[in-house]
C-alpha cells in the first residue's frame, strides 16, 4: 500500500509572502545545475559549479536550457530569480512541492508547474515530483525535485540533431519537456493496466486480504494519477488557447496533440476508477458468497443432525418399560432408521437443489 505523506506546509505560517523556505521532501543532497545550449548548427552542454556560470546565457540568440536538479537550495533560486529577473512569489511556488499544476503568463515568461510520476525503486507505489518551468524568448528553465531520467532521451535528441527541436524555439523546447512527462505517463498507465489484469485474475480464483490490498493500492495510485492529469489537461489546453508572443502559431498544432494524449489517459483513468470500484465490489460479493456457502453447509450439518439428535436422545432416556428396550436387533434396527433418515434428507436436499 503506498505510504501518505502529509506535506509540512505549516513551516509557511506566519512568514511573509516571498518568503524563499523548502517544502517538501529533500531528494538530493546537491543540488546539481546543466547547461544545453544549441541552435540548429551547434550544440554545447556542460554541467556548472555555480549558478553564476549560467548567466551570460541571458539574452544569446540560441535556445537555452538550464536544468536546475534539486529545489532545496534557497541560495541558487534566488540568484536565479534576481538575474533572470522571476518574481518572489514564483520562486516560492518553485520551492514548495505542494502546487497543483498550472500555468501563468507574466508577459516576458511563462510560469508552469507539472507532475512528474514514476514508480518507486521497489516498484510498489507511483511518487510524484514536481517540474517547474520557466520559459522567455531565449532561456527555459526547468526546476525538479532531483535528476529524472524521463528527459534524457530529449537531451539525446537535442545532442545528434534528430527531429526538429533544433531548428525551433523555447516554446518548442517547453512542449517537448511537457511531452516527455506525458508520455511517461502512458508507461504508469500501462503498467496499471497490467496489474488491473493479474488482480482480476486473482479476484476470480482465489480472492483474500492480499487481492483486497492490492485493489485499495491500485485505487490510491489513480487518485495520485487524476490529481496529476486533471490540472495538466487545463495547463496544455491553456498554452495552446495563450495568445502570447513566447508561443509561436507553429507550435500550436503540437499543443494540440498534447492536450489530446491528455484527454486519452484521463479517459483511461477514469475507466481504470470505474474497473477498480467494480473490483472490489466483485471481492465483496465474492466473499460474502464464500461466507454464504460455508454456511449453508453448516445449515444442512445441523439439519441432518437434528432428527438424528432425537432419535438417540428418545432410546437415551432411562425408562424401564419402552418398545425394543431389550430387544435383540433394536441397536441395528435405531441406526437403520437414522441412517434411512439422512438419507431421505439428503436425497429431498439435492432435489430442491439445496446442494
Amino acid at each position: 500500500m503506498p505510504k501518505k505523506r502529509v506535506a509540512k506546509t505549516s513551516k509557511m505560517a506566519g512568514l511573509a509572502p516571498g518568503t524563499l523556505i523548502h517544502i517538501g521532501e529533500q531528494k538530493i543532497e546537491r543540488s546539481k545545475i546543466r547547461i544545453l545550449d544549441y541552435d540548429e548548427t551547434r550544440v554545447e552542454e556542460k554541467e556548472i559549479r555555480t549558478v553564476e556560470e549560467a548567466f551570460p546565457f541571458k539574452g544569446k540568440p540560441t535556445v537555452t536550457w538550464i536544468s536546475i536538479d534539486g529545489i532545496h537550495d534557497k541560495e541558487i533560486i534566488e540568484k536565479i530569480g534576481d538575474h533572470f529577473n522571476i518574481h518572489l512569489l514564483l520562486l516560492e511556488d518553485i520551492m514548495n512541492t505542494n502546487q497543483r499544476p498550472k500555468m501563468e503568463d507574466f508577459g516576458e515568461y511563462l510560469f508552469i508547474v507539472l507532475k512528474t510520476l514514476s514508480h518507486d525503486e521497489e516498484g510498489d507505489r507511483i511518487s510524484a515530483e514536481q517540474v517547474s518551468l520557466i520559459v522567455n524568448r531565449d532561456v527555459v528553465i526547468s526546476f525538479q525535485e532531483r535528476e529524472s531520467p524521463i528527459f534524457e532521451p530529449l537531451r539525446e535528441r537535442i545532442r545528434n540533431g534528430k527531429g526538429r527541436v533544433r531548428r525551433m524555439g523555447t516554446d518548442y523546447l517547453a512542449y517537448s519537456i511537457i511531452d516527455a512527462i506525458v508520455d511517461e505517463y502512458f508507461v504508469i498507465i500501462e503498467n496499471i493496466g497490467e496489474d488491473i489484469e493479474r488482480f482480476e485474475d486473482n479476484l476470480v480464483l482465489d480472492p483474500g486480504p492480499r487481492t483486497l490490498k492490492g485493489i485499495q493500492s491500485l485505487r490510491t495510485e489513480m487518485l495520485i494519477l487524476r490529481k496529476a492529469i486533471w490540472p495538466m489537461r487545463e495547463v496544455v489546453l491553456g498554452l495552446e488557447r495563450l495568445e502570447s508572443a513566447l508561443i509561436q502559431e507553429s507550435t500550436d498544432i503540437f499543443f494540440r496533440d498534447v492536450y489530446e494524449h491528455t484527454v486519452q489517459i484521463m479517459d483511461t483513468v477514469e475507466t481504470y476508477r470505474d474497473m477498480l470500484s467494480g473490483m472490489l465490489d466483485i471481492y465483496l460479493s465474492s466473499i460474502s458468497n464464500r461466507l454464504n456457502e460455508v454456511m449453508k453447509v453448516l445449515t444442512i450439518i445441523a439439519t441432518i443432525f437434528i432428527p438424528l439428535t432425537f432419535i438417540a436422545g428418545v432410546y437415551g432416556m432411562n425408562f424401564d418399560f419402552m418398545p425394543e428396550l431389550k430387544w435383540r436387533y433394536g441397536y441395528a434396527f435405531a441406526w437403520s432408521v437414522m441412517l434411512a433418515v439422512v438419507g431421505v434428507m439428503l436425497y429431498y436436499f439435492r432435489k430442491k437443489k439445496w446442494i
